[in-house]
C-alpha cells in the first residue's frame, strides 16, 4: 500500500519511518524541505496511486484547515483524508462535509504514543465510515503496537468518534499525571521518607498504581534527581483537556479530577496568583493577619481597626497565618 503523509515533525517523521518499517510505502511532504520527499503537496498527491490516501499530521486548527482545504482541490473521487492530529471532534464533520462534495472521503484518527510510538506502536481511535476504515487497515496496523489489534486500534464509531475518544483520553491523562504530581510532592515534603525514587520504583510492579506514566516518572527522576534540575512548574495544555471539561458540562457528567487537573495547570503559569492575593488581602481584613509583601517581607497589617489588628485577634507571621500572596513560583 502508498500512502501520503503531510507533516513530519516530530510525531510524523516516526510515523514515516514506522510505516515504511512495516511494509507501507510513504511519499511525504513538509515545510521543511530537508525533511521533505517532495517540493509540493501537487506532486505528493502526483505521486500517489488511486484511489489515494492521504494522512494529514500537522498542528490542529487554522493549519489543518489549510490542507484539507488544498487536498480537497487536488484529490478526486473516490480518495480519503485521514485526519491523524489533535483536531477538535466538531471539526470532523465540517470536514468529512467539505470533502464529500468532490466524492472524497474522509476518517478521524486520534494517535497516542509520543516520541515513543516509533518503537513501541501508536494507539489509534478512528472515526468514520467502516469502509473505508476497512481500507485502511494495513496502515493502522503497520502503526499500532505488536499484538491483538483490539489493544492498539479502534475504530469507535461515526465521524468525530475517533477525536473524541482521544480528547477523553487526553483528560484522563491530565488526571493521573496530577495524581503522580501530588504524590510526589508529599513524599518530598515528609522528613523520614529518605528515598522519593526509589518509592516510586517499587510501585513499578504489582500495584494498582503502576502505568507507563510510573515508568516515565521514575525515568524522569533517575535522570533529574527528586529537585528535578532546574525544570520550571509551569505546564501548558494542548486544548483536549479543556474539550474534555467542555464536553462533561454539556453531558452534565461529573469529572471533579480532570477538571482539577486542567485548573492546576492554569495555576502553575502564575507567579503570582491574582486570586491567593485577594485571600490574603481578605485575611488581613477580617483577622489582621499579616501579609507578605512582593519583596519578600511581611507587612504589618494596616486595614483592619485604623491601622491595629482587630480586637482579640493577635497579629500572626505570615508563616502562622497560612496562605498569602508570595511569588507563588514553583520554579526549581
Amino acid at each position: 500500500m502508498h500512502i501520503g503523509l503531510v507533516g513530519l515533525g516530530k510525531m510524523g517523521g516516526n510515523m514515516r519511518t514506522r510505516l515504511r518499517r512495516g511494509g507501507i510505502e510513504v511519499t511525504g511532504f513538509d515545510n521543511n524541505p530537508d525533511l521533505s520527499d517532495v517540493e509540493s503537496l501537487e506532486a505528493l498527491v502526483e505521486a500517489l496511486p488511486a484511489p489515494r490516501a492521504v494522512w494529514v499530521m500537522v498542528p490542529a486548527g487554522k493549519v489543518t484547515h489549510s490542507v484539507i482545504d488544498q487536498l480537497k482541490g487536488l484529490l478526486s473521487e473516490g480518495d480519503v483524508v485521514i485526519d491523524g492530529g489533535n483536531s477538535k471532534y466538531t471539526d470532523d464533520a465540517a470536514h468529512a462535509e467539505s470533502l464529500a462534495e468532490r466524492g472524497i472521503g474522509f476518517v478521524d484518527c486520534g494517535v497516542s504514543g509520543g516520541i515513543w510510538g516509533l518503537d513501541n506502536g501508536y494507539g489509534l481511535m478512528c472515526g468514520g465510515d467502516a469502509e473505508l476504515v476497512e481500507r485502511l487497515l494495513p496502515v493502522f496496523d503497520a502503526l499500532r503496537p505488536e499484538g491483538p489489534r483490539e489493544e492498539g486500534f479502534v475504530h469507535a464509531g461515526a465521524v468525530g468518534a475517533g477525536h473524541y475518544a482521544k480528547m477523553v483520553h487526553n483528560g484522563i491523562e491530565y488526571g493521573l499525571m496530577q495524581a503522580y504530581a501530588e504524590g510526589f510532592e508529599l513524599l518530598t515534603a515528609k522528613d523520614i521518607v529518605t528515598d522519593v525514587t526509589g518509592s516510586f520504583k517499587a510501585w513499578t510492579r504489582g500495584t494498582v498504581v503502576r502505568s507507563w506514566l510510573l515508568d516515565l516518572l521514575v525515568r524522569a527522576l533517575e535522570a533529574e534527581g527528586t529537585s528535578l534540575g532546574s525544570i520550571r512548574g509551569y505546564v501548558n495544555d494542548s486544548g483536549e483537556g479543556r474539550w474534555t471539561v467542555e464536553e462533561a458540562i454539556n453531558e452534565s457528567v461529573p469529572m471533579p479530577a480532570i477538571t482539577a487537573a486542567l485548573f492546576a495547570r492554569f495555576a502553575s503559569r502564575q507567579d503570582d496568583s491574582p486570586a491567593m492575593k485577594m485571600v490574603a488581602a481578605l485575611r488581613n481584613q477580617f483577622g489582621g493577619h499579616a501579609v507578605e509583601s512582593l519583596g519578600g517581607d511581611d507587612a504589618t497589617s494596616d486595614q483592619t481597626s485604623g491601622g491595629k489588628p482587630e480586637q482579640g485577634v493577635q497579629e500572626a507571621s505570615a508563616a502562622e497565618a497560612g496562605p498569602s500572596s508570595g511569588s507563588g513560583s514553583t520554579s526549581r
